[in-house]
């Protein structure tokens, strides 16, 4: 293990605690917020758990830490009132908050990757056709579950959950989600599989 990699694992658990509590002070929808970055709260103690036994590479850390802070950001305002999706909003002349568009976007890129490594480095796949398939699906399923969610949670809290399903009037946006999600997990692996080939073997 290199310094840096010694020092850059708590810096990264570090900044995303800082980011988490942030968040939480004083957010637009607590229960969105709480919604929003459940994952965080999830997967940062799994990561810290899981950190000797199977480190993950370079790469995979610092996507999880970026997805993190896009997670975070939307808990905290709300995907539909994230000022960033306001400002490109206005500067485009689009005709909603696009925030919830980089958000399923980035569902598909950064858990690709995370499964693109699971998979290489737990089962008997290797690059390829195969594996390139399979990471897709694999993405595209949790973009599908975490859809289900957002169904169970309006289901449950009725027009409260507006904020957390952040559909903006769309009614294709469900379908905008996955698809996003879909362009996401192909984006990743055409754009970052070599890359992540040169640090799986240097792990190895």
């Amino acid at each position: 293990m290199t310094r840096l990699v010694r020092y850059e694992n708590p810096a990264l658990v570090a900044l995303t605690l800082v980011a988490l509590v942030a968040s939480g002070i004083e957010p637009f929808d607590r229960p969105t917020w709480f919604l929003e970055t459940f994952p965080v709260m999830l997967g940062l103690p799994l990561l810290i758990a899981t950190h000797r036994r199977f480190p993950l590479t370079p790469l995979v850390r610092r996507l999880l830490f970026v997805h993190g802070l896009i997670l975070m950001l939307g808990g905290a305002y709300t995907y539909s009132r994230v000022p960033l999706g306001f400002w490109l909003q206005d500067a485009l002349d689009l005709a909603r908050n696009h925030y919830d568009r980089l958000g399923h976007l980035a569902q598909g890129f950064v858990p690709a990757m995370l499964v693109r490594e699971i998979l290489v480095r737990a089962t008997p796949l290797r690059p390829g056709g195969w594996l390139f398939f399979l990471t897709t699906c694999v993405a595209l399923a949790i973009s599908a579950s975490y859809e289900f969610i957002e169904w169970g949670v309006a289901l449950v809290l009725g027009m409260d959950a507006d904020a957390f399903l952040a559909t903006q009037g769309d009614v294709w946006d469900t379908q905008w989600d996955m698809f996003l999600a879909l362009l996401g997990a192909l984006a990743a692996q055409a754009l970052l599989a070599r890359r992540h080939d040169r640090q799986l073997a240097r792990l190895t």
